[in-house]
């Protein structure tokens, strides 16, 4: 089975790739040439990595009449909430243009694929709290612009699987977190805070955002065995949540790491870090999926918190001694056996 993943050097598709390489498939991957390969130096020898820009199309077109995939996930986009808001050009151009340039090429090649198309929670934007736990009949009402671009790619990949049959399924996943997870989310930049602070290189203090804010977390080795059960089992042209159907506040998340911390340490608002509209409560409905599929969160919140405070503590204790602290982390503290299954 060959795979394409776009997106491969994100945070998510590096883990897709350990995990799809478990499986046996053949693996290839997407990344910009001007893109940080630190998630996938451990994976340089066992994937196939393509120069591509996803809003060209040409170059799109190329890759995939190249490779000729037998499933894809299309994981690459400008995934970063408060950038969206900064830079909403940017953000439409790459995530509406880039899915449509998949999904015309997919046609253009009559290529027989199926593609996952990442979509996100971010989509229902403004939920009201008895709408919870969200299901995939709530209404979309997005708040930023990155929403927006969400909602976009999901319409159209709707849109294609009606009017050309393409094997499109749609997953709107909510928040997900765990070892590789960049410093902008906000699990990981407190995670990495306290990573600093227990070194020294950080005064005692935490600066935070919106601590009211209810999410669902899942940990990213929950998340890709759900998208290659999606396209595995999934129904072409539908849509699935993907959570695990429990809140969590904001506040919460920092407590846990807090918990963990081997120093006092405070925590300071910031108004900086404040959005324009925050969106106040998402809690998915998984159960359509996991009717679908059998599939069920293996790794509870405060495992996952304590596997990326110590891939951070990794990190900084490698960078400090001047080595390479991927030998540390290749696989971002866990492992897949044989049949796939995480082991952590």
């Amino acid at each position: 089975m060959r795979a394409l993943i776009t997106g491969l050097t994100g945070f998510v598709g590096s883990h897709l790739a350990d995990y799809l390489l478990g499986l046996k498939y053949e693996v290839h991957g997407i990344k910009r040439w001007r893109s940080p390969d630190d998630n996938i130096r451990h994976l340089k020898q066992r994937v196939r990595i393509h120069d591509c820009d996803i809003i060209d199309y040409t170059a799109v077109q190329g890759v995939l009449q190249e490779v000729k995939p037998d499933r894809i996930y299309h994981l690459a986009a400008q995934s970063y909430v408060p950038t969206s808001w900064t830079a909403p050009d940017d953000t439409l151009t790459t995530n509406i243009r880039g899915n449509l340039n998949f999904l015309q090429a997919i046609k253009e090649l009559d290529l027989v694929t199926r593609i996952q198309v990442a979509g996100s929670s971010e989509e229902y934007g403004l939920v009201l709290p008895e709408e919870t736990p969200i299901t995939e009949d709530n209404p979309l009402r997005p708040l930023s612009p990155y929403g927006v671009s969400k909602v976009a790619q999901d319409l159209l990949s709707y849109q294609y699987h009606q009017s050309y049959g393409i094997h499109v399924v749609r997953t709107r996943a909510f928040n997900h977190t765990g070892p590789r997870r960049g410093c902008p989310f906000v699990c990981s930049d407190f995670a990495h805070q306290v990573a600093r602070i227990e070194k020294g290189l950080q005064d005692p203090v935490i600066m935070t955002g919106n601590l009211e804010a209810v999410r669902d977390f899942t940990d990213v080795r929950d998340m890709v065995r759900a998208y290659h059960l999606a396209l595995e089992h999934g129904a072409p042209g539908e849509v699935y949540n993907i959570a695990t159907g429990q809140g969590h506040t904001i506040q919460e998340v920092l407590d846990i790491l807090l918990s963990l911390s081997k120093v006092t340490i405070q925590q300071q608002a910031d108004p900086e870090r404040l959005r324009p509209s925050d969106v106040p409560l998402l809690i998915g409905d998984c159960s359509k999926f996991r009717a679908r599929t059998g599939w069920l969160p293996r790794i509870p919140l405060d495992q996952t918190l304590r596997d990326l405070l110590n891939y951070w503590r990794g990190r900084l204790d490698s960078e400090a001694k001047g080595v390479n602290w991927e030998q540390y982390f290749e696989s971002g503290n866990m492992s897949y056996d044989k049949e796939g299954q995480v082991q952590t």
